[in-house]
């Protein structure tokens, strides 16, 4: 499974992004996938994540209520709708897909796109 991930770039505070993860392989539609961030320094924070058929969306507390994610498993590619975007936003943010249920762990997903930078400016 290859990951590949676009969408993101620099807006101001309140503004919005729709992040995009295409991927290659076969079975996308069973596996979970998830959206992680990180900021240089510091640990990959976990943002969301959709199990196979958008069936099931988990959060992090930090997004809730202005992130959504979704998934288009015609066309391979998960989405993550990203509204009143703010600046502790920045981060680069990565693509993942797992075989397991939703984890909020990255330890728990096999397979990572390359990362898209999102800066939110104040």
């Amino acid at each position: 499974v290859q990951l590949q991930a676009s969408g993101g770039g620099l807006v101001q505070a309140g503004d919005s992004l729709r992040l995009s993860c295409a991927a290659s392989g076969r079975l996308f539609s069973s596996w979970t996938m998830g959206w992680f961030r990180q900021v240089q320094g510091k640990e990959r924070e976990f943002v969301a994540a959709i199990r196979w058929r958008g069936a099931s969306t988990s959060f992090s507390d930090s997004v809730k209520g202005r992130f959504t994610i979704s998934r288009d498993d015609a066309k391979n590619t998960v989405y993550l709708q990203m509204n009143s975007l703010k600046p502790e936003d920045t981060a680069v943010y990565y693509c993942a897909a797992a075989s397991t249920w939703i984890s909020t762990m990255p330890g728990e997903y096999v397979y990572w796109g390359q990362g898209t930078q999102v800066t939110v400016s104040s």
